[in-house]
């Protein structure tokens, strides 16, 4: 289905609408359905009246304070790594190319881990993993540059990148004070725990400038699946689309790290899962970033209810179903 607005015209696909529709719903249930449980249960009229400014000091205090907050935090870290996942895995034409197998996020790791150690604040981890993350795309992306930007390349020698981080992580850890390093490793692990309005308003300024970028190369991006060649007879300047694509994609990475630490598997499942739901022959960028959001919200509902009153980190659960969900990628697709 074409759908023209004055000189742009864009496909739409009725069955990826449709997917991206039901995601959206999902996501809205499970983030309505976080707010309303828990120890206190709070009825929906109460959420509405509460995010309104006019419910009980009571319901007030759980939902603005407490709840609404850290789901806020969640869908928008959710959808950043998503949409970063996709960008990735479209220019390397490859599932596993997303920010958690190619360094940038073992590098906004390292970032927050510096931070830690030099006893920085809440604020000041989250800068130095944004900065690690971006450091760390510089590097691999000028490792990587040989009359262009290789597929391949980038995934080759993003994993060497992130060998080499993950065992420089190692070694900070080993060498920090243990109070220190205890800190360094639950933030390692990933967790909403805590968030509020300030963790969630930096993520959606950044999807809020970032949406428009991604949704400019989001066509040339397709072109360039086909390969390098194709898209430069299509008229795609391939170099640059693929340079902004990038800056894009480790914004939103180092974003979504900063503000919930490297929550694991979100970016390598989303896409895949979404590209599997819309039967697309690519990867789409709406339905990736709208199951991230899901998978991480719906993740952390669990970790706060499975062993109740006990919480555990949202990245124990999504590294859990990212497990399972790489061994089934591997042994289906054969990788």
């Amino acid at each position: 289905m074409n759908v023209r607005l004055g000189p742009w015209s864009m496909r739409l696909a009725p069955r990826s609408l449709a997917v991206t529709a039901l995601l959206l719903l999902i996501a809205c249930a499970v983030a309505v359905a976080a707010i309303s449980t828990g120890e206190f249960t709070v009825p929906v009229p109460d959420i509405l009246a509460a995010l309104a400014g006019e419910g009980t000091p009571v319901a007030e205090l759980i939902v603005n304070k407490l709840r609404a907050p850290r789901v806020a935090t969640g869908l928008l870290v959710g959808a950043a790594f998503g949409l970063s996942g996709a960008i990735f895995q479209s220019l390397t034409r490859n599932a596993l190319g997303s920010p958690d197998f190619i360094g940038f996020t073992a590098g906004a790791s390292t970032g927050g881990i510096l931070a830690v150690v030099a006893g920085g604040s809440a604020a000041v981890i989250a800068g130095g993993a944004l900065t690690g993350c971006v450091i760390t795309a510089v590097l691999v992306y000028a490792l990587s540059y040989r009359r262009g930007v290789q597929g391949y390349r980038l995934v080759l020698v993003g994993i060497g990148a992130n060998a080499l981080l993950l065992a420089a992580n190692s070694y900070l850890l080993t060498r920090s004070n243990i109070y220190d390093a205890a800190t360094a490793a639950a933030w390692l692990t990933g967790s909403l725990s805590g968030r509020g309005w300030d963790h969630a308003i930096p993520v959606a300024v950044a999807l809020a400038l970032l949406l428009p970028l991604c949704a400019y190369v989001a066509r040339p991006l397709r072109m360039i699946e086909m390969g390098d060649d194709a898209a430069r007879a299509m008229g795609i300047r391939v170099e640059p689309v693929r340079a902004v694509a990038i800056v894009a994609g480790v914004l939103l990475c180092g974003v979504a790290t900063a503000a919930a630490g490297p929550v694991m598997f979100v970016a390598l499942a989303s896409p895949q899962l979404a590209r599997r739901l819309t039967r697309s022959p690519g990867v789409t960028l709406a339905s990736s970033a709208l199951m991230g959001a899901v998978l991480l919200t719906a993740s952390d509902l669990i970790a706060q209810r499975l062993l109740a009153p006990v919480q555990l980190p949202v990245g124990v659960v999504t590294a859990a179903i990212g497990g399972a969900y790489l061994a089934f990628l591997l042994r289906k697709d054969r990788y």
